[in-house]
């Protein structure tokens, strides 16, 4: 399968109203804290505007109420990995992203046949307290290398000013969450990743 090469994190179907309009073509809805019910129905607003705008939307973690939604796509940590079940799952036809931090975490994750691995943080994150140190754009090659076919997606820290180095090392998108939802302008600097990014999306 193929990624785009921008992947933009959000926590509310509201930011993915008001960004996916301007051309996202893969949103991740990551959620934390909140109850069922709001969970539920920010699903169903993204769902309806990613449907509108020909992205793709992938929710994290709630992989029981993204199949009860008919979402086709989810991503798990590798906590929420490890309490899956994921042939529930895959009978729901639903495609699967993995987060990993470090060699163990891969060979975890790849036994589970995911349809995307990203691999963080690449460079220091303000967004959550991280165990592991930032990997650096070098090991995004490595890892790779280690994937073949399967899409490595990159993410921590990742700026527009960091697109390029990321991106030609290997990576097949570029995950970005504070460096647009943190910014003065999210819908300039959202602009500013899909010019950043347009030239890497692969041929068909």
């Amino acid at each position: 399968m193929r990624l785009d090469p921008f992947y933009l994190i959000v926590d509310s179907a509201a930011w993915i109203e008001r960004l996916v309009p301007l051309g996202v073509k893969l949103v991740q809805l990551r959620i934390k804290d909140r109850t069922a019910a709001e969970i539920r129905t920010d699903i169903r607003k993204a769902k309806a505007v990613c449907a509108a705008h020909g992205c793709q939307l992938i929710v994290n973690d709630y992989w029981q109420l993204a199949i009860e939604e008919r979402c086709d796509f989810i991503h798990l940590g590798q906590e929420d990995l490890a309490e899956a079940d994921l042939d529930t799952i895959r009978a729901a036809g639903m495609k699967l992203g993995l987060s990993t931090h470090d060699e163990a975490e891969l060979q975890t994750a790849l036994a589970a046949r995911p349809d995307y691995i990203a691999l963080g943080p690449i460079y220091p994150t303000v967004l959550k307290a991280m165990s592991w140190a930032p990997q650096g754009r070098q090991r995004i090659g490595h890892w790779k290398a280690l994937l073949g076919d399967i899409p490595l997606v990159a993410i921590g820290g990742l700026t527009v000013e960091r697109i390029p180095g990321v991106l030609e090392n290997g990576a097949d998108s570029a995950a970005v969450v504070t460096d647009i939802t943190r910014n003065s302008d999210p819908e300039s600097r959202t602009l500013e990743w899909l010019k950043a990014t347009r030239g890497h999306i692969p041929a068909i």
